[in-house]
Formats: structure tokens, C-alpha cells, sequence
């Protein structure tokens, strides 16, 4: 079963990022002095007293705001107090009670949800301050005064969360979920996939670059199995980012890409290939992530008998440093071809973490190298010993040679052009490791 769900909710500025990435023990949302960083909802695990629930954190709610951006970040506060079990008002005693902090609370108590209030930046040890109560203002019960920098009061405050959690039913852990990573340039309609596939408007969708800097994670399961896609922020060039907000994002997106099983590297179809692409694929490359690319905006271009062909093959080209990656051509907006991702992520995924007998990794081998000798040099000739595989993710081969130098690029390409025929390791990174007989005595 799922876990019980508590939101971190408040108006801009009031520390709700800093007290949520206290309470999961993890830097998971952005902090800074701007108000309204956050932008879309930002899961986490959280765990106490044996009890463990998921915690998210919110936008800054300004009730009555006619900004885009702003009302669209009202409405994902609004969908995590409708999914919550549990829902933390977050204050700032500095500031005291304003009107929206009140409108807030009006929301809350019409939700018919437990409320916990909470009091943020009472920094001092010992009795709150004669401002502190002015919050039994607010008609949510017995304020609590906690400072989400230093820690204070976050225990009692996770003592009250739990009284109100459901009772505790028995959860599975399933190690068959695949961590998808959503990367790419900025406005290339990585935020619209993931839409598309929830169902719902999981994350914000703006023309305005930039919109999406947290790494969103959205559960999805469907006939191809269970999914967690990582919503991520667009990668620019960084002589271009230059603001400090921008720079969390593309760490945050970096980090998505570590904890990634598979990369799908979205290309605008309208704009086609850039050196900012080849960019954003290279690290998923270098980390060894198993990587799709998807082509999106499809529905927007203009075709033509064999439109379709002609860009592959030019993709194919451009990609040719990553040639063994699927291309994909689809539409976040329309939804066209889609569910075929899933099946692509599923295949790459299984190819990412494909493990290979020793005794049937030789027999390739003995069979590759009778078709092509390996490479001689001043009369000597490259040996390979023997062959095994050492790790999955990606697939890493150990060589054993009699001579490193004679094992050229060009024969460690031909075998894994065999290894990959063979084995069907499609939309992974092969990693060789070559070792010197010499060296191994």
C-alpha cells in the first residue's frame, strides 16, 4: 500500500523548503532568500519514530495573484493538500500574521484535513516570543515553534504530524521500479511528457525558459511496469546561467541523472539538433545511463514522404559518439507514440543491467576474433586471453591481453559491435577494462 502523505504548505518565504529539506535529511528543494523558488511539488521520504510517510513541499501560495506562473503554483499547492493526509502550515514569527497567511488558513480549514501550525525562525532557545502568539489568530489550534535552519522543535513537530497519520498497513518494497530521467535543453517540453504520462498537471508548463528547476520525481505504472519519471531543468551552457537559482537547477538535474536507471534525452523536432544536445547526452553517456532520445513537437513539423527517415538518418549522424541509442519520434502535447516510450525504456533498461556468463561471453569472443584477427604491430600480435564481465550498469567487460598498447580503439569497437549483436544490448554504454597479463603476475 501506499504511504500516508503530509504537505508542507505556507506563503512565499516562510521557510518551507529549508524546514522540508530538514526533515528528509536531503538538500532535494532548492533554498534561497527569492521568494517563490519552488515552483512545482517536490516529493520526499521522511521516517520517524518508525513511522514513514511522504513529505512534500510546496510553492508559496499567494491566494488572490492574477500572475501565470503564480496561479499555476497556487494549483499545485492545492492538488498536494488534496492528495495529503496530513497538511503543516508554515509561518514566519519575523513577519507575524499577514492577509495571506490568513486566506491560507481559510483554505485549510475548508479542507477538512489535520492541520499542524507551525511557527518558523523562532531561532532562540527557551520561550517563544510574545509574537508568537499572536498565530492562535490563524483558528488552527496550538501553534508550534520550531526553527527549520537549526532543528529546534521539528521533533515535536513530527510527533504531532504522526498522531494524526492512518493506521500503518504492511507496504512491499518492489525493486522492479525504473528511474526515468527527463533531461534536456531548456523549453524542449520535458514538463509536458511528464503531464502527458500522469495524467494530470504533475509539473508547470510555461513557454518561459526556465520554469521547472527542482528534479520532480511522479510515480507511473502501467502494462510495461512501474516508473518513476524525473522531471528535470533545462541544461543551458554555462557561460549562459548565471544566475545562482540556475545554477541549483542544473546540479539538481545533474544529480537526477546519477540516480537515473535510464536517461530519455529530449531534442526539439522544430529546432533539431544542437551542441547543447550532444552536451546534455554526454553526461548521460559518461555516467553510464542507459539513454533514449526522444524527438518531440513531431505533430508540429511540417512532412513530407520519408520526413521521418531523413531525420533519423541525420540523427543518427549527429548521435554517431552514442550510436547505440533508440530515437524516438513523438508529441508531449498530442500524445502520438507515447505509450511506445515505455516499451523502449523497459528494453534499454533490462539492457543496462544485463548480466553475461563468462563461458558464453568467450565463445563470442573466440568466434569474433576468427573473423577478424586482432591487430599486429612490428610482428607482434594482439592476444586476448580470455574475457569477463565485472559490473552491470553499464555492462563492463574485464580483457585480459598479453599487450594494452596493440588492444586499439578500433578492435575494442568491433567487439562490442559483436557483444551487442549477440546479447541484444540495446540503448546502453559498454565499458572495456584491459589488463596486462604482466601486470596481473
Amino acid at each position: 500500500m501506499s504511504k500516508p502523505v503530509v504537505a508542507v504548505v505556507g506563503r512565499p518565504n516562510v521557510g518551507k523548503s529549508t524546514l522540508f529539506n530538514k526533515l528528509v535529511g536531503q538538500r532535494l528543494s532548492i533554498v534561497d532568500d527569492t521568494p517563490g523558488v519552488t515552483r512545482d511539488r517536490i516529493y520526499g521520504e521522511c521516517e520517524w519514530c518508525g513511522r514513514k510517510f511522504t513529505l512534500i513541499d510546496t510553492g508559496g501560495i499567494e491566494p488572490n495573484t492574477k500572475d501565470v506562473l503564480l496561479s499555476q503554483m497556487r494549483d499545485q499547492a492545492q492538488l498536494a493538500m488534496d492528495s495529503a493526509d496530513v497538511i503543516i502550515m508554515v509561518t514566519d514569527l519575523r513577519v507575524g500574521v499577514t492577509a495571506a497567511d490568513a486566506e491560507v488558513a481559510s483554505m485549510l480549514l475548508k479542507s477538512g484535513r489535520p492541520v499542524v501550525l507551525c511557527v518558523n525562525k523562532c531561532d532562540s532557545v527557551g520561550d517563544p516570543p510574545a509574537e508568537f502568539y499572536e498565530f492562535y489568530n490563524l483558528g488552527l489550534g496550538d501553534p508550534m515553534a520550531i526553527s527549520s535552519v537549526h532543528g529546534h522543535g521539528t521533533g515535536d513537530l513530527l510527533d504531532k504530524v504522526i498522531s494524526f497519520l492512518p493506521e500503518e498497513e504492511t507496504e512491499e518494497a518492489d525493486s522492479s521500479v525504473i528511474r526515468v530521467a527527463i533531461i534536456g535543453k531548456p523549453n524542449v517540453g520535458k514538463s509536458s511528457l511528464v503531464n502527458c504520462i500522469a495524467g494530470e498537471n504533475r509539473c508547470i508548463v510555461s513557454n518561459i525558459a526556465g520554469t521547472t528547476r527542482d528534479a520532480i520525481d511522479t510515480e507511473v505504472e502501467n502494462s510495461f511496469g512501474r516508473f518513476v519519471l524525473i522531471d528535470t531543468a533545462g541544461i543551458r551552457r554555462k557561460s549562459k546561467v548565471t544566475e545562482q537559482i540556475e545554477r541549483y537547477s542544473v546540479l539538481r538535474a545533474q544529480m537526477a541523472i546519477e540516480r537515473a536507471d535510464v536517461c530519455v534525452i529530449m531534442i526539439d523536432a522544430l529546432e533539431g539538433f544542437t551542441e547543447q544536445d550532444s552536451k546534455v547526452a554526454g553526461l548521460a553517456h559518461e555516467a553510464g545511463k542507459g539513454c533514449v532520445v526522444a524527438v518531440n513537437k513531431w505533430d508540429a513539423v511540417e512532412k513530407e514522404t520519408g520526413t521521418m527517415s531523413a531525420m533519423r538518418t541525420k540523427l543518427e549522424e549527429d548521435f554517431s559518439f552514442m550510436s547505440y541509442v533508440p530515437i524516438l519520434f513523438l508529441s508531449a502535447k498530442t500524445g502520438q507514440r507515447v505509450d511506445g516510450l515505455f516499451e523502449t525504456i523497459r528494453q534499454v533498461a533490462e539492457s543496462n543491467q544485463r548480466r553475461i556468463a563468462t563461458g558464453v561471453l568467450n565463445d563470442v569472443l573466440a568466434q569474433a576474433t576468427a573473423r577478424v584477427q586482432p591487430p599486429t604491430d612490428k610482428g607482434r600480435r594482439l592476444k586476448i586471453y580470455y574475457m569477463t564481465q565485472a559490473s552491470t550498469r553499464p555492462p563492463t567487460f574485464v580483457c585480459f591481453v598479453n599487450s594494452a598498447e596493440l588492444f586499439h580503439f578500433s578492435y575494442q569497437r568491433y567487439l562490442e559491435n559483436r557483444i551487442r549483436e549477440t546479447f541484444g544490448l540495446n540503448g546502453t554504454p559498454v565499458r572495456f577494462i584491459v589488463r596486462e597479463r604482466k601486470q596481473d603476475k
